[in-house]
């Protein structure tokens, strides 16, 4: 035997030799015998081979401490397995705790749904039960090491400690911050409440002083005023719209908002909350929406002075023509073709809806006055528009919705005024 062969199988001894000593002081009095193992062979193999034939505490001895060398690295592989989870748990937690984006503001790709988020509670319950997990397992890590003494257990014991512990502090600064959140909504709430019953009283004081007016005018003799950008003021027509190939959508507006004057008119139907909206916002100009397509519209209206604005539209071609002032501004042509309007739909004067009959958003709410709204189921003419807007004896009312007190619920605050086109514009 070379010399190299025999330093191996010294090594290999003197390792089976510490070994069995250093685990000694679990055993009680227990002879050990110590014996050169080649260097390809199973040492507990070996072991039990050259051992004192019926020495038992020798053999169960070595074969406890290898169940538990092999019981402890399958927990430590557990464990690890543990720390992965918990921190992709984390990971999770923390992107659904996170603040809601903005809401979209391009009008030709409205967002009409909106996700639903995990709320707060689910993410505390989610991390609550984490926590308690790895708590038991830790116990019953400590109690295994009670029993058998290890380096890595005591190790992997106190990584984990470590990592509850962190996780515990993040969960604590989560509720705060919920907490606050809350106490913040509240005063929201409150606050808002506050506004709307003010809004309320205001605008019962505003409807008897109205009773006298309204007993000694016609009833297409008013203006709605929109005070405020907010998202619960606005105005209800109680009937919907019939299927139309074509139309023309004709009022009074006057507005000195800025930027934009926001949505005079909003018509949703199941499934399209867009199906025709008028609307300015932001730096744009004015847009003329139908099934959710944009035609963007010459107008300009924020001065603080009344104007008529007309658009009509045909489904042949998408052909569409604005009038402001009784004048052609602009036309334009493959906007929606082919679609037709349709029915059973709720129209909204002074909101943009993101969903049938809600989803407002104030940024976008119509602030300023609004008076004489008409819609018809053809393309007017020139001629018959410009009477309209020189309010002439000639002009004709809408043949789809004309301009009546008793068509229209309003709330939130909104006001009626008396009002005579051409007679008190400016």
């Amino acid at each position: 035997m070379g010399s190299f062969t025999r330093g191996i199988y010294w090594r290999l001894f003197l390792v089976v030799c510490l070994f069995l000593e250093t685990s000694s002081q679990n055993f009680g009095q227990t002879q050990f015998i110590c014996t050169s193992v080649p260097k390809d062979m199973d040492i507990c193999a070996a072991t039990l081979q050259n051992s004192v034939p019926g020495d038992n505490n020798l053999k169960s001895s070595v074969m406890q401490l290898r169940e538990t060398v092999l019981q402890q690295k399958e927990t430590i592989m557990n464990q690890k397995e543990t720390i992965r989870e918990l921190t992709s748990k984390l990971a999770r937690c923390e992107s659904q705790s996170g603040e809601p984006g903005a809401r979209r503001k391009d009008a030709g790709t409205k967002n009409t749904m909106g996700d639903v988020s995990r709320g707060p509670a689910d993410t505390l319950a989610q991390l609550s039960n984490t926590l308690q997990s790895l708590k038991q397992r830790l116990e019953n890590l400590e109690q295994y090491s009670r029993s058998n003494s290890s380096v890595q257990a005591n190790s992997l014991k106190d990584l984990l400690q470590n990592r509850i512990d962190e996780l515990e502090k993040q969960v604590l600064s989560r509720v705060n911050s919920i907490e606050e959140n809350r106490h913040g909504l509240r005063n929201e709430t409150e606050q808002r409440g506050r506004v709307e019953s003010t809004l309320t009283s205001l605008h019962q004081r505003i409807s008897d002083l109205e009773k006298g007016q309204r007993e000694n005018r016609p009833l297409d003799k008013f203006q709605l005023t929109f005070p405020l950008r907010t998202n619960y003021m606005y105005a209800k027509v109680k009937r919907s719209l019939p299927e139309m190939y074509a139309l023309t959508v004709c009022m009074w507006l006057k507005s000195n908002a800025s930027p934009g004057v926001g949505t005079p008119l909003s018509y949703a139907v199941p499934g399209q909350a867009n199906e025709l909206v008028l609307i300015e916002w932001g730096n744009n100009p004015m847009e003329l929406l139908i099934n959710d397509k944009v035609a963007k519209l010459p107008f300009l209206i924020n001065d603080g002075k009344w104007h008529h604005i007309c658009v009509t539209w045909t489904t042949r071609d998408g052909m569409w023509e604005a009038f402001q002032d009784g004048v052609k501004r602009g036309s334009g042509e493959n906007l929606a073709p082919y679609h037709p309007i349709k029915p059973q739909g709720l129209l909204i004067l002074g909101q943009e809806q993101d969903m049938l009959g809600g989803g407002f958003d104030a940024t976008q709410a119509f602030v300023g006055d609004l008076a004489n709204l008409h819609i018809w189921d053809r393309k007017l003419t020139v001629g018959e528009i410009y009477n309209l807007a020189t309010c002439s004896s000639k002009a004709q009312v809408g043949n789809v919705f004309a301009w009546m007190e008793t068509s229209l619920d309003i709330y939130g605050g909104a006001s009626k005024w008396t009002f005579e086109a051409c007679r008190q514009l400016n």
